[in-house]
């Protein structure tokens, strides 16, 4: 995997885009006008992470129709700013989801499989919890 991160000089202040080899692109900006790279990062945790706990939860044959992570960080109030704390919760909304499968896809994602959680672990203290929700 490779990436190339280039300035926009044209903005006169700090946007960036990114550029993965396939072509995939990112714009970000250290001016709080668009996505920063902090956001990115926790973003990325509740996408990792969730894609974990949708492919275990459907492999547990699970009738799920929605599911989504709401995060929630603190931040270092001097430099480096870096996370703290994260607060991870899914909700996952089906008929008759199985609360022991639901447990276990989290757990699974936050120690085993979530590579944004992991490389995060050890630096940010990372808690997680999940509710059902019955889908009408």
């Amino acid at each position: 995997m490779k990436t190339r991160v280039d300035w926009i000089a044209s903005k006169q202040g700090l946007g960036f885009q990114g550029v993965m080899d396939n072509g995939h692109t990112l714009d970000l900006d250290g001016n709080g006008e668009g996505l920063s790279p902090m956001e990115a990062v926790l973003m990325s945790v509740g996408a990792c992470s969730s894609v974990d706990v949708v492919e275990i939860m459907r492999k547990s044959r699970q009738n799920m129709t929605a599911c989504y992570c709401e995060l929630e960080a603190i931040r270092a109030e001097s430099p480096p700013r870096k996370f703290t704390h994260i607060t991870a919760h899914f909700v996952v909304e089906g008929m008759d989801i199985n609360e022991k499968h639901l447990a276990r896809a989290v757990q699974l994602s936050t120690e085993k499989y979530c590579s944004v959680m992991l490389m995060l672990a050890g630096n940010v203290d990372i808690n997680t919890s999940y509710e059902i929700k019955t889908a009408e």
